[in-house]
């Protein structure tokens, strides 16, 4: 059920998908959502023990940063068969009760988790302006019963980097540690 997750993935880019966009109940493309300066898009999913204890800092930290011009989308992608917690229904309850200040999308076909190869939630992916990815991993070390306070640290000192105009030859790797996507057989 947990794994930890690395990649060696440098090449990834981003690429445009349609999702349906559960507090509006439309499909949308993710490209409409991109930032100029800077982009998060997060894996995550209503039921997984680890977004639910980073769930105030992720809405902290997109508070925070989207003033800056950095955008944030989450995906579920998540068999809803399986996880009916997971369904777009149960998705746009979370995102309306959690006021979540960024899109929540459902990867109904879960080819957007493939085509970024993510293996968990919650899990990060950041892209700089011009679609290049420079950040892949956990957003900080906290963890459900560890005792380590959640920062957003990981995440938010790459944004902080990429506000100061500081450059990254290749993307930064820190494994992701939460609940495995739960893929439809």
């Amino acid at each position: 059920m947990v794994q930890t997750y690395s990649s060696n993935e440098t090449k990834i880019q981003f690429q445009d998908f349609e999702l349906l966009e559960v507090s509006s109940g439309k499909k949308k493309f993710l490209k409409d959502f991109f930032s100029n300066q800077a982009t998060v898009i997060m894996f995550i999913c209503n039921h997984c023990p680890y977004v639910k204890h980073i769930n105030t800092e992720l809405i902290r930290l997109a508070n925070d940063f989207i003033p800056k011009m950095i955008s944030f989308l989450a995906i579920n992608s998540n068999d809803k068969i399986k996880y009916p917690e997971d369904s777009p229904e149960n998705m746009k309850k979370v995102h309306n009760q959690l006021n979540y200040p960024f899109p929540y999308f459902f990867d109904e076909t879960q080819e957007v988790a493939k085509y970024y190869n993510a293996k968990c939630t919650p899990e990060f992916f950041i892209f700089f302006g011009n679609g290049n990815l420079c950040y892949h991993g956990q957003l900080d070390d906290s963890r459900p019963g560890n005792k380590v306070p959640v920062t957003g640290y990981d995440v938010r000192n790459i944004l902080n980097n990429i506000l100061k105009g500081k450059k990254m030859l290749s993307p930064i790797v820190k494994s992701s540690y939460g609940c495995n996507i739960k893929w439809k057989m």
